[in-house]
């Protein structure tokens, strides 16, 4: 079983800037895809930005050039930047691993969330 753990999260101020990181009890180097995504209160979760192994960086458009992505696999850890936060990124923030298995194809991980409150 693999475990995730997110940490990072807190309350900042409008325009501040804060690191959310995930700690994931596997060798993140063998996932296919890593990610963050986020669920606003009352809204459906939705994709923050997505890491495929070997592949392009996607990003959710409203987050393009606010939020990045990255990965230390000597540390199996995945991070996301968030600048010029907004009191809109208030949310939870959940870490993603998706893995694939043998005989069971492509299985999700998930964290256990991380608050972010943007607020003044």
């Amino acid at each position: 079983q693999v475990q995730l753990v997110e940490s990072g999260g807190g309350l900042v101020q409008p325009g501040g800037s804060l690191r959310l990181s995930c700690a994931v009890s596997a060798s993140i180097f063998e996932a296919n895809v890593m990610g963050w995504y986020r669920q606003a209160p009352g809204k459906e979760r939705e994709l923050v930005a997505v890491m495929p192994s070997g592949g392009s960086i996607n990003y959710a458009d409203s987050l393009k050039g606010r939020f990045t992505i990255s990965r230390d696999n000597a540390k199996n850890t995945v991070y996301l930047h968030m600048n010029s936060l907004k009191p809109e990124d208030t949310a939870v923030y959940y870490c993603n691993a998706k893995f694939s298995l043998l005989g069971y194809g492509l299985k999700d991980y998930w964290g256990q969330g991380t608050q972010v409150t943007v607020s003044s």
